[in-house]
């Protein structure tokens, strides 16, 4: 039996990642995220940022102008484009070939990134929180993430709440697909983010990671982040500065389940894990057809 080829189309290019985990790495341009909040607000300091994960092995760079942890408050959309587009402008030029991806969803945000030169739209909200983000990942053929998050990051953490949690994250894929597809967005743009964090207890989390094939049957990339989130702190009791080994270890869990994509602060550590977990799925897949 042959391993199926997944590839992640962003504009032009087609990305391939079976065979090889991609690490995508954080650039928060924001003055509250809950793990480097302020440390590259100056866009200065955000391009240096950038370029030392890029030099550490970064595949994508997502930059982000509106913090999405627990209890964050919203800002505006020319806010969001002032912190951001300087960043990705600088990026882009500095990178011609690196792949972008801008974290918002806002569209006015995403466009602007986009004409700056991102390759790929990283939506929490995976498109419900502005009705012009599909149109404008099918005319542009960039990327496009589609995460679950219940509720909104002020308060989804207050009680989140499902009955089965694998099956209203599948059922809430299935439907964002659709109307992703019925706006014109090509299946092949498309990554799922199952949202680890973003409304979910330590056990929906849990669930979650454990279960990732039943993700799988969509045919598109799967996209997690768990580095330095608090319900590694819940295992662990460590605090946010102190959860490297925490983040490798759930790392391992997503790319042993089946995530093609992580989002990581941690790169070139992440980078040593996936070299080594991807080289035991190739020996695996290689010996298991000889």
């Amino acid at each position: 039996m042959k391993q199926s080829v997944l590839a992640w189309k962003t504009g032009n290019r087609e990305n391939g990642v079976s065979s090889r985990t991609l690490i995508m790495g954080v650039v928060n341009v924001t003055p509250d995220s809950f793990s480097d909040g302020g440390n590259f607000l100056d866009p200065a300091k955000a391009m240096a940022q950038g370029c030392q994960l890029v030099e550490q092995g970064a595949d994508i760079l997502d930059i982000g102008g509106e913090s999405t942890r627990p209890g964050a408050m919203a800002v505006s959309a020319d806010e969001e484009v002032r912190r951001v587009v300087p960043v990705i402008r600088g990026l882009r030029e500095r990178f011609p070939e690196l792949l972008l991806s801008v974290d918002t969803s806002k569209v006015a945000v995403a466009a602007a990134a986009l004409d700056a030169g991102a390759d790929i739209l990283n939506d929490v909200t995976a498109g419900l929180g502005d009705a012009e983000m599909f149109p404008l990942a099918a005319s542009s053929g960039a990327g496009l993430v589609l995460m679950h998050m219940q509720g909104k990051p002020q308060t989804m953490q207050a009680n989140p709440t499902y009955r089965n949690v694998i099956q209203e994250v599948e059922g809430f894929f299935r439907e964002r697909i659709a109307a992703a597809e019925a706006a014109g967005v090509q299946t092949a743009q498309i990554a799922l983010d199952p949202g680890i964090g973003f409304g979910k207890t330590l056990d929906h989390n849990l669930e979650l990671i454990a279960h990732l094939n039943r993700f799988q049957v969509f045919g598109c990339p799967l996209l997690l982040g768990v580095s330095r989130k608090r319900w590694l702190g819940e295992i662990t009791g460590r605090e946010v500065d102190n959860r490297l080994a925490a983040s490798l270890g759930g790392a391992a869990a997503c790319v042993s389940g089946g995530a093609n994509i992580l989002r990581v602060h941690d790169v070139i550590e992440s980078c040593d894990l996936v070299r080594i977990l991807d080289k035991v799925k190739q020996t695996r897949l290689r010996t298991t057809h000889e």
